[in-house]
Formats: structure tokens, sequence, C-alpha cells
């Protein structure tokens, strides 16, 4: 009976007989962060230490009240024995269902076991969402309000949040109390990392065979520091082959200062082309290389091999239009000057086209905190995808900042709120994040994967990139017919780049451009204001702000909505595969004898196993169970392996923190195996046939490892090297 009235009480009061409490702490570090998991019995809450004292009280109360009563009529007596027996029927029902019940609650985030015969498999039940992929776009939509975007774009539209400055604090400020008032439990983590700025007393420059050019007001972080003269040559985007243009043509490129247009590369890898060193081809603080900067992090001195020892300096257009004016030498060709300045004839460069750059960039060590808010999953809580944006900006960084910021927060918003008020629960969790110190190359990014490395290892599987969503509109007549889909290659300077080269996290970056493609022309500069992007979105930024967070929160919702991460990795087959083809091909033209020796057999045996792999995980995601909650997390596990496991192991993170064999950098990728290879095959003096073996082995054994990691459990393993 006193079960039966618990289980009453507990329907119309609406208390569930038992609960599950997740708990995922926000601090991410590895000996912290864990996921706890309580189960507590309403018998144990009802009753308490001393529930069976009271119990008996009630039982000795009943027993008194009966002796005092016993001498009833035969038809009270009767018509007790009744309502006994129908109390009884009745009290037992409920009860048999509340136990029902029970089970069915515990089975939501623990598994359930049918039958008690030892040999039968266990059964799992998973908790069901109640909204249903078209309801949840639906939301999402209605939950966008372009009245909210024009207030954010005023909250977080600063004249000027350089990072570790007080704006970019007040801001931080403003985005964590924010992320409080969405419920989101925020946290923040705070680095004292070393930045570039300008000298207050003495300024860049640049001279024209001694006459002040220009003075200007931006810079490349991270410069070499000091004086440098030479002759003056046009490169265009600085990428290989431009140079390879300039040496065809007899031109010698050393002691030169090379002047080249933005865009296509980073200004990293410009300067990368242009000497062995550069403006650090890297991200994070240069100064800690391949480790936080916690809290004034005391380690030997160090730096990144990426740091240069050449001096790079940006300038404006109109200092490149008055350098164009004064140089001599060829007329540049013709496909160099497409998309460039109005009213500029192009000229390559002469001997007597002196330059001189000065460069008094200063260091300092700076505070710069990142910003988290957390909407936690309801099935998988330990698992999670990444919202980020870049906070702070080098001037207004409208476009580059502000409109990233804007929809981060707006996404915020619209999800919690959907979780709060409209049923919505995630299967996994969902981190927002607002990165510091990103104009300098992701370094509030880089410090957080290489402080949280080991704790983000296969619990954050994607990363969702909200910087620069918004850069131009292709202009066709129909509105709604002006989308094109291109795919590119992931620039260095990407802020996804760190996620995928440096920790093996997949991400993805995304925008609308216009005619000329993704570079946008004011990104970087004191031009980049929302008046700007305005006259080039033909004052339309509203709209597609709120069709860009359209778009990021539909990736976001898939991956926390389906039983299965919607991660393809059978599209490796053809990268990888193109990869080898390649190298077999070059290979088989080498002349050299040792080389002649080399069994590509090894390296053919590591793709079959990488595409049997991942042809075997499609065949159990087809074959798969979907309200089996065990099952999918083990597919969902294998999935999240491949892109960590790319990570060439055999590299240190300090000296070559883009450790991706497909889309990082350094001699330990598929793309130097085949540059090498070219390299031989010309005589280049750099080439070596040892280096190359080496290489080849370890590019091997990475795929093979990953394609082990991929088949699943050990006794699954094939491996036919």
């Amino acid at each position: 009976m006193d079960q039966a009235r618990s289980t009453i009480s507990k329907i119309f009061n609406g208390e569930p007989r038992s609960y599950t409490r997740f708990n995922l702490t926000q601090n991410m570090e590895g000996e912290n962060s864990h996921v706890e998991m309580k189960l507590s019995s309403d018998v144990d809450e009802e009753l308490g230490p001393s529930g069976g004292e009271h119990l008996n009280q009630n039982q000795n109360h009943m027993r008194q009240s009966y002796l005092r009563h016993s001498k009833r009529s035969p038809k009270n007596v009767c018509f007790m024995v009744i309502a006994t027996l129908l109390i009884f029927v009745i009290g037992y029902l409920i009860g048999y269902l509340a136990h029902h019940k029970q089970d069915k609650d515990a089975a939501i985030c623990a598994p359930a076991f049918a039958g008690s015969d030892d040999n039968e498999e266990p059964v799992q039940e998973e908790f069901e969402p109640t909204l249903d992929w078209e309801d949840l776009k639906t939301l999402l939509k209605n939950k966008l309000i372009p009245d909210r975007f024009e207030a954010s774009f005023r909250s977080y539209g600063l004249e000027s949040h350089e990072a570790g400055t007080a704006a970019d604090e007040k801001m931080a400020s403003l985005v964590y109390s924010s992320f409080k008032d969405y419920r989101m439990n925020p946290w923040h983590d705070e680095h004292y990392v070393k930045l570039q700025s300008l000298s207050p007393s003495s300024p860049n420059t640049i001279k024209f065979n001694g006459e002040v050019i220009g003075t200007p007001r931006g810079y490349a972080a991270y410069s070499a520091t000091g004086t440098a003269e030479g002759r003056l040559l046009y490169a265009h985007y600085g990428m290989d082959s431009d140079f390879r243009s300039l040496q065809d043509r007899g031109i010698d490129l050393t002691g030169s200062v090379v002047l080249v247009r933005a865009g296509k590369l980073s200004f990293a890898e410009k300067v990368a082309n242009a000497a062995k060193q550069n403006v650090h081809l890297g991200s994070g603080d240069p100064y800690t290389p391949g480790f936080p900067s916690f809290n004034h992090t005391q380690f030997p001195p160090a730096q990144s091999s990426g740091l240069p020892s050449i001096l790079a300096q940006t300038i404006s257009a109109n200092t490149a239009a008055k350098l164009f004016d004064k140089m001599s030498g060829q007329n540049a060709p013709s496909t160099w000057e497409e998309g460039g300045l109005q009213g500029v004839i192009y000229k390559l460069g002469d001997i007597n086209d002196n330059v001189t750059v000065e460069v008094n960039n200063v260091l300092m060590e700076k505070k710069i905190t990142n910003v988290f808010g957390v909407i936690k999953g309801f099935v998988d809580p330990d698992r999670y995808v990444v919202i980020g944006a870049q906070r702070d900006s080098w001037g207004p960084g409208f476009a580059k900042a502000t409109v990233g910021t804007t929809l981060l927060m707006e996404l915020a918003c619209a999800l919690s709120e959907m979780v709060k008020n409209d049923g919505f629960k995630p299967r996994r969790s969902i981190i927002f994040a607002s990165w510091s110190a990103g104009e300098y190359g992701s370094v509030g990014t880089t410090e957080w994967l290489e402080g949280y490395l080991t704790s983000l290892n296969l619990k954050a599987f994607s990363y969702i990139s909200l910087d620069g969503t918004i850069r131009g509109e292709w202009k066709l007549k129909n509105f709604e017919q002006n989308t094109i889909l291109l795919f590119m290659p992931m620039r260095t300077d990407d802020a996804s780049y760190p996620f995928l080269a440096f920790s093996g996290i997949p991400s993805i970056s995304f925008c609308f451009a216009g005619n000329r493609g993704p570079d946008y022309q004011y990104f970087g500069t004191l031009e980049d204001t929302r008046q700007k992007l305005e006259y080039i979105m033909s004052t339309r930024t509203t709209q597609f702000a709120m069709a860009a967070a359209q778009v990021a929160g539909h990736m976001a919702l898939r991956l926390v909505h389906d039983h299965l991460l919607r991660l393809d990795v059978s599209k490796y087959n053809s990268k990888i595969r193109s990869y080898v083809s390649q190298i077999n091909r070059l290979v088989s033209q080498q002349s050299s004898s040792s080389l002649k020796n080399l069994n590509m057999q090894w390296l053919m045996s590591a793709y079959g196993s990488f595409s049997r792999a991942s042809s075997d995980l499609l065949d159990n995601i087809q074959n798969s169970d979907l309200t089996d909650v065990e099952m999918c997390r083990n597919i969902n596990d294998r999935i999240m392996r491949v892109e960590h496991n790319l990570l060439s192991p055999y590299v240190s993170p300090k000296d070559i923190p883009f450790r991706h064999i497909i889309f990082g950098s350094g001699s330990h990728t598929l793309s130097d195996l085949v540059d090498h290879l070219n390299a031989m095959r010309n005589n280049m003096p750099n080439a070596s046939v040892d280096r190359f073996r080496n290489q080849f082995a370890l590019a091997t054994w990475t795929i093979q490892g990953c394609s082990n990691a991929l088949s699943g459990e050990i006794w699954e393993k094939d491996n036919q090297i």
C-alpha cells in the first residue's frame, strides 16, 4: 500500500521513480574532467535514513485502530473485506505499472537487461527526442530574428577590441553574462601570451630610393625586427608558381624585397614561399610551441621553429600604388593585373628600384581570455560539437569578428531557448566558444587545444567556425538562385585549421562570397567596417547573417540530433588513393638505383587496409540497430578516431604542430613525399634518398595505424603488411 500510495503521489506530482544526473565539468582538464552519473531511488528519498522507523509506527497505528473497531456487524465486515480486496488489486496493478515505468525510465541513460537467462544478450532502450528533424529546422528559423541580430551588431561592434586590451576584456565579460542568462553554465580560461604591437615611439616605415613612401598603421604579427634593404620585385600572390615564373624570366631573387598581393594564401605562407623562414607559419603563442601559456607558463626559453628571421610588413593599397608608380623593369604578366588596383601599371621591378623596410614592433606579454558556454546532451553528454568565433580584431573588424560573434551569440540564444521552452533534447552536447587573439594566428584557439588536448581526444567530434562568414554577394538576378557551392582547401590562417591539423578534430569553415572568391579586401584593415560590408552586400548584411546562422545551426543540430555522426570517412579513400598513385608513378620514373628497389606494396597495402576498413564501417552503419545505444556509441567512436589517427605520431607537436598527413605541413605529409620525389627527379640539392625512405615508411605506418583504429576491436584488424 505504501508503494501504491507513493506511486499515485508521483503520478500526480510528475516525479520520476528514479533519475539519472550527468555532470559535464566545465574545467575541461584531464585530471578533473569527468562525467558523473548518479542513480537515486524514490524510496530512499522519501523514507530517508529513518524510513523504517516511520513505517513501523504506521503499522502499529493501523493495528491499534483495528483492535478498537473490531466489533463490527456482519454487513460491515463483508463491506470491509470487499473494500480491502479491491484496494489490494488496485495497489498491485499500480505497483506493477510503476515498476515497469521505472525500468523504462532507467533505460534512458543506462543499459536495461531483459530476462534472467545468462545467455540472453542485453537489450538497450534509448531515449527518443520529442522533435523530428523538420521540427528542429522550423524552430531554429523562427528563433533567428532580425532585430536580435541588429542589437548584437551594435553590442559587439566596437571600434577597437584588440586582443589583451580592456575593450577585449569588456566584450569577454559581455559574452560571459549572456551565456549565463541563457543558463549555459559559462566558464572561461586565461592564457598569458606574447603578442606584438606597434612601437609607440618608432613607427615602421617604407622607403623607395631614400624617400619615405609610407608609415603603415598595420603590421605582420611576429615579424623579425630591424631594417632590410634590396631591389623591389613584384611576385603576384607569392605562391611557389609565382616565384618560379620570375626565375624563368631570368630574375635573381637573392637579396630582394618582394611585394605580394593579399589573397589566395595566408600572410605566413606568402613569406614562407619567399624564404625558408616565415612570419610564424603556425598558430598559437610561438614562444610556447606545443604547450599552453597558462598562468605565466614557466618553461625553459623556447620559440617556434616557424618564427621568421626575415622582416615582413603589411602595407595599404595606397602605399602599394605609390610603389608601382615608381617601379620600372618588365611589365607584369596580364594575369597578374586582374582584379588589381585601378589605373596602376604593374611592373616586375628593376635592379635600380631600391626599397628599405624598417620594422620596430615590440613584444609584450598579455592576458587573453576565452569564454565558453554549453548545452549538455541527454544521451552522450561527454561527446560534443564546438561552435566558435573570433572575438578580437585590429580595428573595427566588423566582417572579421563582429559578424562571427553575433552569429555565435544568436545561435546560443536560439538553441538554449529550444531546449528550455520547445522540448529540444540533443543527444550530444554543444559547446560555444568565444576566442581571443585570433588576429595573431588563432592564438586563443590553439592555446586551448594545447591545454586540453588529452581531454578533447575522442570527445570533441567536430568544430564549426563562424569567422568571416560574410565576404561578398554572388551577383545574380534572383536572390534565391545565387548560391553556388564551392569547396576549397583550408588555409593555415583559418580558425578551423588548428582543430583539424593540430588536434585531429573534423572541422569546417564556410562563407558567403562574391564573384571574386572568398578573399575579402578589408580583412585586417581599419576599413573593415559595417558600412563597407553593407555596400558590398547591397545593404543585406543582416539577411545574410541570418542565413549563415541557419547553415551553421543545421550542421550543429544534425551532429547532435542523429543517432550516428554524419561524417563520411570513405571520402578519404579517394584522397589517399590519389597520393598513392602519384607516388607510385614518380617512383617508377626515378633513375636512382637505390630508389628503384623501393617496394611500393607497403604503401599500397596500407591504403587497401584503410579502404576495406572504411567500407566495413559503412556496412556496419547500414546494418546497425539505431535503438542500441552502445552500438551507436561504438560506431561513432570509430568515426571520430579517423581524423585523430591521421596525425603523424612520428613528429613532435612542439616542432611540427600541424601533424595531419593530408592537411598538415611538413616532411611527414603525403604532399611532401610527392614534392621530394619531384626534387629527386630534378636533382635538387635538398633531395635525399635515405630521407625519402624514412618519410615513406613513416607515412605508410600512419595510414596503417589509422586503418587499424577504424576497423574496431583488436580481433578485427586487417594487417597484411
